[in-house]
């Protein structure tokens, strides 16, 4: 059982569902990873790509992790039975010799190619990626076969901003979601409160809004927007702050009263521990953001969980960031609270199958081996192009 190719990839993704619209030059990576595993005449490829949001991982990927599964020996890679890659001991052979400490971002460049040899597993054992995570990690009970979703987007539009905005959650809510997230903290917080009151009036109540400020306030303003947004009665008030600010997120967590949801720029079980113990947050009420490809991938996501269970976190409070099939798969494995979904952002690793949307404001994981990339066309072409070249 071997990995004997790795292929990566840099490709742009925008916030926008027109991309040709100033999105700030992201990235993201892409990886086919080839197995020695031969199904239907072919070999099997795991795919994974960078989640969103931290820019794509090229360097780290091809010259320091992708060659370390490309030298392993077979039982490095394969599980007891010989049968199968097991992810964790591909994690362990990606951070041999890895000091504690000082993530920077090999966080996203292990996860992503964790992502894909999740996904090579799956595809190995003929089943749903939720139903290999349920069966080697759950707690015993079955996977969700549904999950309750929100529909994330909302950024802000360089002209015509409140009328672009209520068109996008408009199209959300036609889609079936029942919950939608925008983003604040790029204007002064006055227009900030215009646009939140333009779609809570389109929503079914005020509490089927969360913001996200994307770590952009400081100490003044997170008490300033913490006054101002109170009477709103929003589902959650995200990123506040800078993530490693717990002086502030403690104070604005007093401050704000309703739910704050963090964790989406921490990338470690030590940083969600520091979280836990000095940012203020309520496990009875707030959310946790964690991305499960940031924190070096699943087994990471996996610590993260298991260290805030321990300082009495429920796995209802896990919403992961990422809004990609990956992270639907993960809720549903583990009985988590929900998930993201960009159906209009981050093009083509945004929304669900095509042709799928939400029923009641819940969402299923693909029914096919693997993450299930391929029943997104354009995903499926653009994989497809990096694992042929």
């Amino acid at each position: 059982m071997r990995i004997v190719d790795v292929r990566e990839r840099s490709v742009p993704i925008s916030r926008y569902n027109d991309p040709a619209l100033p999105s700030g030059g992201l990235t993201t990576s892409i990886v086919a990873l080839t197995t020695d595993t031969v199904r239907d005449g072919k070999p099997v490829v795991g795919y994974g790509f960078a989640s969103i949001g931290r820019f794509a991982q090229g360097g780290l990927i091809r010259e320091r992790f992708a060659p370390r599964l490309l030298a392993a020996a077979d039982a490095d890679l394969a599980n007891g039975a010989g049968t199968n890659l097991d992810p964790f001991r591909a994690w362990k052979t990606m951070m041999k010799g890895e000091k504690p400490g000082g993530h920077g971002e090999r966080c996203v460049a292990v996860g992503t190619l964790d992502m894909a040899v999740w996904d090579a597993a799956a595809k190995i054992a003929g089943v749903p990626l939720y139903r290999l995570i349920a069966d080697l990690v759950g707690d015993g009970s079955a996977p969700h076969p549904t999950v309750p979703a929100y529909a994330g987007g909302g950024y802000s539009y360089p002209t015509d901003d409140l009328s672009q905005l209520s068109d996008e959650v408009r199209a959300m809510l036609a889609q079936g979601y029942t919950h939608v997230k925008i983003k604040i903290g790029g204007a002064p917080l006055e227009r900030d409160l215009k646009r939140i009151e333009a779609v809570q009036a389109l929503l079914a109540a005020p509490n089927h809004l969360a913001v996200d400020a994307m770590n952009s306030f400081n100490a003044e303003q997170c008490l300033a927007a913490a006054a101002a947004l109170r009477p709103h009665h929003l589902w959650w008030f995200e990123d506040i702050c800078d993530p490693l600010d717990f002086e502030t997120h403690a104070a604005t967590v007093i401050a704000y009263h309703g739910a704050i949801a963090a964790g989406e720029a921490l990338f470690s079980a030590a940083e969600a521990k520091l979280l836990d113990r000095y940012g203020g947050l309520r496990p009875a009420k707030d959310i946790l953001l964690f991305d499960p490809v940031h924190t070096y991938g699943l087994p990471g996501y996996l610590q993260i969980i298991e260290t805030l269970k321990g300082g009495g976190w429920p796995r209802s409070a896990f919403w992961p960031h990422g809004g990609h099939l990956f992270s639907l798969h993960v809720v549903s494995a583990l009985g988590l609270g929900g998930c993201e979904v960009n159906p209009f952002s981050f093009a083509p690793f945004g929304g669900l199958s095509d042709g799928v949307t939400p029923q009641g404001g819940r969402v299923a994981p693909p029914e096919v081996p693997g993450i299930g990339f391929e029943t997104k066309a354009k995903l499926r072409d653009l994989f497809g192009s990096l694992s042929t070249e």
